[in-house]
């Protein structure tokens, strides 16, 4: 039986054993908080409801984390990798017409729209507004989903079938820019009118439009 201070295999066991406890702990915390920030708001929850929807006490949160606000950028990072992970696999399709209407079609398809998760950000972003260090923190996270989408442009523009970017965009980075701009207006009513396929459909038509200087003709 290991304690405290093994040392050799037995201790690599155990120290196996609480990594990966503590990997599902944080798990399960994040994903309580989710369901909580989504239920309540952001700013009207406090570590003790975290905790009770996970099944924790306070200490197993103050072992992961320090503050709600560490906790909510856990939480944004990992949707954040989401959906620069699912951009990426959208326009990375072996075989797949590489012109932009197509490629958009695949990103409007597969990209995240999540109401709860809408409601979570939005939130947070009204509470980082008021807080320099917290927009700080906040506008470095939105910054690496930036250059996740314009490092795909990029090398979508480069590749065989090379996808020309407008010249107003200027390179990859702009797009990039414009592509989350077009992201962040269309969520904004996706929260108000919870029509899902409506906000599909526009963000579709904005994408094909920004990034074809207005035309994109499909087909």
């Amino acid at each position: 039986m290991a304690v405290e201070g093994t040392t050799g295999p037995a201790a690599g066991r155990e120290t196996g054993r609480v990594t990966k406890r503590r990997v599902r702990t944080r798990a399960r915390l994040l994903d309580a908080a989710f369901a909580v920030f989504s239920a309540k708001g952001f700013g009207r929850v406090s570590i003790e409801e975290v905790c009770e929807a996970a099944g924790y006490s306070r200490g197993a949160f103050y072992s992961n984390f320090t503050t709600l606000d560490e906790l909510f950028f856990a939480l944004y990072r990992q949707r954040a990798d989401l959906i620069a992970e699912q951009v990426a696999r959208a326009l990375a399709v072996d075989g797949a017409d590489p012109g932009v209407p197509a490629s958009v079609d695949r990103v409007t398809e597969a990209l995240l729209l999540d109401v709860d998760w809408l409601l979570v950000k939005t939130d947070f972003l009204v509470h980082a507004a008021r807080d320099p260090d917290v927009a700080r923190t906040l506008l470095e996270h939105r910054e690496r989903l930036r250059r996740a989408i314009a490092g795909r442009l990029a090398r979508t523009a480069a590749g065989p079938g090379p996808m020309d970017l407008p010249a107003v965009l200027g390179d990859a980075d702009g797009a990039a820019h414009a592509v989350v701009a077009a992201y962040d207006g269309v969520t904004v009513q996706l929260l108000l009118d919870k029509d899902v396929e409506r906000a599909r459909a526009w963000l579709r038509q904005l994408l094909t439009a920004l990034l074809t200087d207005g035309g994109g003709t499909s087909g």
